[in-house]
This record gives structure tokens, C-alpha cells and sequence, in this order.
């Protein structure tokens, strides 16, 4: 579907299942069909792209306002535009913004955010201080959207196409690792980083990882956060 529809698409839970909803034309009915094997056609109300746009709410988190472009920024928060598009990361999901809130408590010092998305999490540490700060992803559409998203706020952030899991790690004061737990575990041996946040799995999930001591642990909506310092 991403391939299909990079510009976005729609996952609406149902009792037997998800169902993906593009807003399209008869030349993207057709490339469904191709490629699934078949497909449901409904004409959508004239105001669909309102109602596309209304599914993207802006988030305070502290003193923080993370939105898209199109949404009123308050003026007692420091704001932060994300474009909603191929990339992960709006600000919406709870991983994210448990991964700011732990952010948030932190002196600033050099940043290395593994598995960028779209930026997100770069753009909050440069916007509250943090420098250098480097991006990296090994999908280049990620790493595309994480310089624009940078550039629109005006934040100097670095980012390259580079798979984590695999690449020599630059050295920072702090990784950022949104990202699987079995990724997490087979990562943190490599990671030259003092302190850790990490997030993108269940409570159940969170634990110990190799090299390094846990300092807290937070939860929202049945996903975990965590904090770590290295061992030595």
C-alpha cells in the first residue's frame, strides 16, 4: 500500500480484520486490483480531504506542540511541524511521545537517533538543544522526509541513509531507538552512546539490555519507554 499510495491510506479496524482505504482515482482502483486481486469501489464525500487531515491531531507534550502544518500552533508552546507522510512519526504514537517525555529530563548533549522515521524525535532533541544530532535510516524515503521535516523548522539535523543494525555507530551522549525489541537487543552491544532511550514495544517486552543499567521505565496505552546508562 505504501508503494501504491506514498501520499497516505487509512487502516479501519473491523471485527474480521483491518481494512486499507485509499482515496484514489479509477487508475489507482485499478493498480488494486492488480496487485491484491480485487477491490471495493465508493464514491467519498466531497470534503474526504478535510476528513484525511482531521485524523492528524496535534500533541502537547510539555512544553512541546507537535502538529501538521495545517493545525493552529499555540502560542505558549514551543511548535513542531511534522509532515504526515511515508515515514513513521508524527508525534501521535504513544512510543514517541513517551520517548519525548523521557527526553524532556535530560541535559542536552550530542544525539544519534537510530531508525529516524521522519525525524521526529531528531527535530524535539535540536529544538531543546541537543547538538550535533544524527539521523539515520536505512529507508532513504525516511531519511528524505527527516531532512525536509528539519529544514521546515528551522533545526540543523543530519541525516543518512544507513542501516543501524549493520554500519559503524558515531559516538554521542545519547542513542535514540524507536524500534523493535529483538532490533533493541542485537543493537545495544554495538551502541557507543552514555545514555540510551528506547521504545517501540510492549511493557512485557522491556528488560535488560547488554552494557548497559536501567533508570526508568514508563507506560502508555500498553507500549513501554526506557531509559538506560551505560554500564561504564
Amino acid at each position: 500500500m505504501l508503494e501504491l499510495f506514498p501520499e497516505g491510506f487509512e487502516e479501519l479496524d473491523s471485527s474480521d480484520g483491518v481494512e486499507l482505504v485509499a482515496y484514489t482515482d479509477s487508475g489507482g482502483e485499478e493498480r488494486l486490483w492488480h496487485v491484491f486481486g480485487g477491490a471495493r469501489a465508493e464514491d467519498v464525500a466531497a470534503d474526504w480531504r478535510e476528513r484525511w487531515q482531521a485524523f492528524h491531531q496535534p500533541v502537547r507534550i510539555g512544553p512541546l506542540w507537535i502538529g501538521p502544518p495545517w493545525a493552529d500552533r499555540p502560542a505558549d508552546a514551543t511548535p513542531i511541524v511534522i509532515e504526515p507522510a511515508r515515514a513513521f512519526g508524527t508525534g501521535a504514537h504513544p512510543t514517541t511521545q513517551l520517548c519525548i517525555e523521557l527526553l524532556l529530563d535530560l541535559e542536552p548533549g550530542s544525539v544519534v537517533d537510530l531508525g529516524c522515521g521522519s525525524g521526529v524525535l531528531s527535530i524535539v532533541a535540536a529544538k531543546l538543544g541537543f547538538a550535533p544530532v544524527l539521523a539515520l535510516d536505512s529507508d532513504e524515503h525516511a531519511v528524505e522526509a527527516a531532512r525536509t521535516n528539519a529544514a521546515a523548522n528551522g533545526v540543523a539535523v543530519e541525516a543518512r541513509v544507513a542501516d543501524v543494525l549493520t554500519s559503524r555507530l558515531s559516538a554521542a551522549d545519547l542513542a535514540l531507538a524507536n524500534i523493535t525489541r529483538p532490533a533493541l537487543e542485537e543493537l545495544a552491544p554495538r551502541l557507543r552512546s552514555r545514555r540510551l532511550i528506547s521504545s517501540g514495544y510492549l511493557p512485557t517486552d522491556a528488560g535488560g539490555l547488554e552494557g548497559f543499567r536501567h533508570r526508568r521505565h514508563l507506560t502508555r496505552d500498553g507500549w513501554a519507554a526506557d531509559l538506560y546508562e551505560a554500564a561504564q
